[in-house]
């Protein structure tokens, strides 16, 4: 377990570097934390630190620790499908892998191999949803204010205007919600035979 905590920690400072590293390189640091990406990878960072310093327990950390797992999911999944050949702020290439492939990996195979002994329930899960839907909502009023948006699926500029948008916004979060259930079950299913096992 050492040398898991070691590992949780080293990835953590490797997704910091990455963090630093953009910083440095960007125009505005507003429109730099408006990234999804940032802001669900320092969420990661934070769950990677306290897992790596310790073993917490309990209903709210598994919330945490479960919405960060969906956050960086969400994150991979959407940058492959939609962004991987579009310009999202982030020009290098060390950076755009760390933030978009490595962390979402790094915190499935986690949640995977060690998952929360506490059973969360389904309605509870969906709840993990507010976030991302709040900050679709964040990104489209600043856009509509400042006419920068994160994201070409968020920009009512492109063809298709606001009907387009719309109709990325629904596909996604249906697809959110199957994400968040998914990951959900997944830890429902193997800590189940833990909690057996130790009864």
């Amino acid at each position: 377990m050492a040398l898991v905590r070691v590992a949780r920690l080293a990835f953590a400072g490797l997704a910091i570097a990455a963090i630093v590293a953009a910083i440095r390189v960007t125009g505005s640091l507003v429109d730099f934390f408006s990234y999804f990406t940032i802001e669900s990878n320092m969420l990661a960072i934070v769950v990677l630190i306290v897992g790596g310093a310790g073993n917490p327990q309990g209903p709210r950390w598994v919330y945490l620790r479960g919405a960060a797992t969906l956050f960086m999911v969400i994150t991979g999944i959407v940058y492959a499908v939609l962004l991987a050949h579009a310009e999202v702020g982030l020009t290098s290439p060390w950076i755009n892998d760390t933030l978009h492939r490595v962390t979402p990996v790094v915190m499935l195979a986690d949640w995977i191999a060690f998952p929360p002994w506490s059973r969360g329930s389904y309605r509870a899960a969906l709840g993990w949803l507010i976030v991302p839907l709040a900050y679709f909502a964040y990104s489209l009023l600043r856009g509509a204010a400042t006419g920068w948006y994160p994201y070409p699926f968020l920009d009512p500029k492109h063809p298709g205007g606001y009907g387009r948008v719309v109709i990325y916004a629904v596909v996604l979060a249906v697809f959110m919600a199957l994400l968040g259930l998914a990951v959900n079950a997944i830890a429902r299913r193997r800590a189940a035979p833990k909690a057996q096992h130790a009864a």
